[in-house]
């Protein structure tokens, strides 16, 4: 579960912060939460981030992929288009999120594809659909970031800034 593999980030996005010295991967990646859940971010844009996530390990009392596991999937997913969205001098935080989950999954992956609806200065929201290795939807979800300046406050508590 610990393992990180190589996401793919736009060029100018590897040159924006390269130039600050930041980790992309430390940054832009699904946390600890994220990796207790397995969760792999493997594509990276503001304009498109895909991730997968296991169904084993994260399901409910039922057998089915757990509710909550498929909005940490799609919050991720929506707070990195966010992220990139606002740059190396933003951060992106999550204030709302709505999911429907139309239906249940029991083993294999899902899929996690975040695309923007808004983008503006201060806040960007993305719509997540969630699928099944049957290209089957899972869930929808929308998700609206506040995008708040960096601070020094920020330093230790973000991966990558200084």
């Amino acid at each position: 579960m610990g393992e990180q593999t190589a996401v793919k980030f736009p060029q100018e996005v590897i040159d924006e912060y390269a130039a600050l010295g930041v980790d992309l991967p430390a940054l832009f990646s699904a946390g600890h939460l994220g990796e207790r859940m397995g969760l792999r971010i493997v594509e990276a844009a503001p304009d498109r981030v895909v991730g997968t996530m296991p169904v084993e390990g994260n399901t409910q009392p039922y057998g089915l992929l757990h509710g909550g596991a498929s909005a940490v999937l799609a919050e991720t997913l929506g707070s990195v288009g966010a992220m990139l969205h606002g740059g190396s001098k933003k951060i992106a935080v999550g204030v709302d999120l709505n999911c429907t989950h139309h239906r249940g999954v029991r083993s294999g992956l899902v899929t996690g594809v975040a695309t923007p609806v808004h983008r503006g200065r201060s806040t960007a929201t993305y719509e997540i659909v969630v699928t099944d290795e049957q290209d089957k939807r899972v869930c929808t979800a929308r998700l609206t970031c506040m995008l708040r300046e960096v601070t020094a406050q920020d330093a230790g508590s973000v991966p990558g800034v200084v």
